[in-house]
């Protein structure tokens, strides 16, 4: 494989504002990340981590420059769905799991909103499950799992459809210190087994640092750190 066809997320000169361009959140940013890279997009909260996050999981677009996402283009509204649906998994901040349901509920619920047979989905929630050490949780609510038990259940459902690209959102932001770095360590680990590129926003340096590359993200500019 060349070395341009092993980059595995692309963003050329791209910008974005909001309110009609009067809040500008990203200036000419031009990133490269390779295959099977760990890297973190390291700032405080308001840099434009986030934003930067979303455009490229196809959850917003740029108003300026390109980009290429696991060989998409994601410049229509059709092809960010098929990004988010084939090759993005997201790891939110606060989940967004369904309190109500089980684990193993909140894990296969794509497969069950689609109609589509849960068996398979169910043999990849077994290894998964195992691997990240909730399998005997599989039953219990969201509601009654403690924070460290959420964030490993939302990591199991990110890695549910086996995608290309791991996006996660200051995962360990809500977490105590021994549990972020449980958490971490896990990502660290899913990233190995299931041969994935990570990209980790986080305002946290010691797992930035943690990362094959850092992009350092302040006032909507990125520079690239080098260890």
């Amino acid at each position: 494989m060349s070395e341009q066809e092993n980059i595995h997320i692309s963003l050329n000169k791209i910008g974005k504002s909001f309110d009609s361009g009067q809040v500008k959140v990203l200036h000419n940013i031009n990133i490269d990340i390779h295959r099977g890279e760990i890297a973190a997009l390291w700032g405080s909260s308001g840099s434009g981590k986030t934003t930067l996050l979303h455009i490229i999981g196809g959850l917003d677009s740029p108003d300026l420059g390109s980009l290429r996402i696991a060989g998409i283009n994601p410049s229509s509204k059709k092809d960010r769905l098929r990004l988010r649906r084939e090759k993005i998994g997201f790891i939110f901040q606060l989940h967004n799991l369904i309190a109500d349901l089980t684990l193993i509920e909140n894990c296969l619920i794509t497969a069950i909103a689609s109609g589509q047979p849960t068996e398979k989905y169910r043999k990849r929630f077994e290894r998964l499950a195992t691997l990240l050490k909730i399998d005997h949780l599989q039953n219990k609510r969201i509601q009654d799992l403690s924070g460290g038990e959420r964030q490993r259940v939302a990591i199991c459902r990110a890695l549910m459809h086996k995608p290309e690209i791991i996006l996660a959102d200051e995962p360990t932001g809500s977490l105590d210190e021994k549990t972020s770095e449980t958490v971490f360590e896990l990502l660290n680990k899913m990233a190995q087994e299931e041969n994935v590129t990570v990209v980790i926003a986080t305002h946290e340096r010691r797992f930035a640092e943690s990362c094959d590359r850092i992009f350092h993200v302040t006032n909507g500019e990125v520079t690239e750190r080098h260890l």
